[in-house]
């Protein structure tokens, strides 16, 4: 009976959206309401719409330029994630661990004394100046909230202290999916950048992309992961990171940049019109520049929990098997291409068979990218 209410709600939509006027919005992943002018409801959560319909457009999909270029990315934190507490020798001759059993791996301290705390420096500063109990603000678990910590001077510099260890910026190499000529806005890697102690997502404060160099490639290997082993060049930018989501980092390209980079664009498929078999990506792993290699997408789950893992590829490319072995860790991001549309992006790769991994559906990513601020497109 299930199966058959399931069926008729994507019959009724259909029929719906064949002559409902005006805009719709749609939240993928909330109940859906639709109301006719005369009268009328109807909701359901079982289906998924077409992202950005929008009947002004006549059904026209958005249309992108895929990229596949290697970038550096560097983000710096909203706040300083504390990635764990320790003890320290005080002057008094006793341990202290004053960050125990207050903070936890992941916070991210956004606030000390009611004073914006940006950076490492930042908080050090203020807890070396302090005279007494100090009160920070967290965001841990998506809620914030108040806890104060005692300062203790350390013997070795008598300098005070609350034994956490924290980071307020990372870096690394990926690839950048596409952009949107008339805006400039982006998106890579297809999946979120991860503290890499804490395994909790990055809020960004702000961050860039910048030009990087693929020197080697250590080969993936069965139960090992192969990697991209580059340069990154960070006296330049190509482009501001303004938000690092679930999905993959979203932003804007400088112009300058944009002016050397392809104009040709692509449509972007919906999930519904991905099919298994033959595609490929565009990558710029081997060489040094983006060539296209031949993939085979093995299945597709268009109902997929985790956003991320929306296909399961396999690299089928013998000059691409023979430079990387499969897919190596800096790939993310690089664009899948089928039936002459953009389709998704690669984001894993299996441990065990590094010729396979997971791939994100380029709908969840113009999806996520609206979230991206000052995006005047989406």
């Amino acid at each position: 009976m299930r199966q058959k209410i399931k069926l008729i709600s994507v019959l009724m939509i259909s029929a719906l959206m064949g002559w409902l006027a005006g805009n719709i919005a749609v939240q993928l992943r909330t109940p859906t309401s639709i109301y006719a002018s005369g009268g009328g409801y109807f909701e359901s959560t079982a289906f998924r719409l077409p992202f950005g319909y929008n009947k002004s457009t006549q059904g026209e999909s958005i249309e992108v330029v895929p990229l596949g270029l290697t970038i550096g990315v560097r983000i710096n934190t909203n706040g300083v994630m504390v990635l764990g507490t320790g003890s320290f020798l005080g002057e008094d001759g006793q341990t202290h661990s004053p960050g125990d059993g207050i903070l936890r791996g992941g916070d991210l301290i956004i606030k000390a004394n009611e004073k914006p705390i940006d950076t490492k420096e930042d908080l050090s500063q203020l807890v070396a100046s302090s005279q007494g109990d100090i009160t920070l603000l967290l965001r841990r678990d998506g809620n914030e909230l108040e806890v104060t910590i005692t300062p203790a001077l350390a013997a070795k510099d008598s300098v005070r202290r609350i034994g956490t260890w924290v980071r307020d910026s990372t870096k690394g190499i990926g690839t950048l999916t596409y952009y949107m000529p008339g805006t400039g806005a982006f998106g890579a890697l297809g999946h979120g950048i991860m503290d890499v102690d804490t395994k909790k997502l990055l809020s960004v404060r702000n961050g860039a992309i910048m030009p990087s160099t693929v020197a080697s490639i250590v080969k993936g290997q069965r139960g090992k992961p192969g990697e991209l082993e580059g340069s990154v060049d960070n006296t330049h930018t190509l482009g501001n990171v303004k938000l690092n989501s679930p999905s993959g980092i979203y932003g804007n390209l400088d112009p300058t940049f944009m002016e050397t980079l392809p104009k040709e664009t692509m449509p972007a498929a919906t999930r519904a019109q991905i099919r298994e078999g033959q595609a490929t990506i565009l990558t710029s792993v081997v060489d040094n520049k983006v060539q296209e290699f031949e993939i085979n997408i093995e299945s597709v789950n268009r109902m997929a929990n985790d956003d991320t893992k929306g296909m399961i590829i396999r690299i089928t490319d013998p000059t691409l098997l023979s430079a990387t072995g499969g897919i190596v860790q800096g790939m993310s991001g690089s664009p899948i291409i089928q039936d002459g549309r953009i389709i998704g992006a690669i984001t894993h790769v299996f441990v065990q068979d590094p010729t396979k991994g997971y791939g994100i559906f380029i709908e969840t990513m113009l999806e996520q990218s609206a979230n991206a601020k000052e995006n005047p497109l989406l």
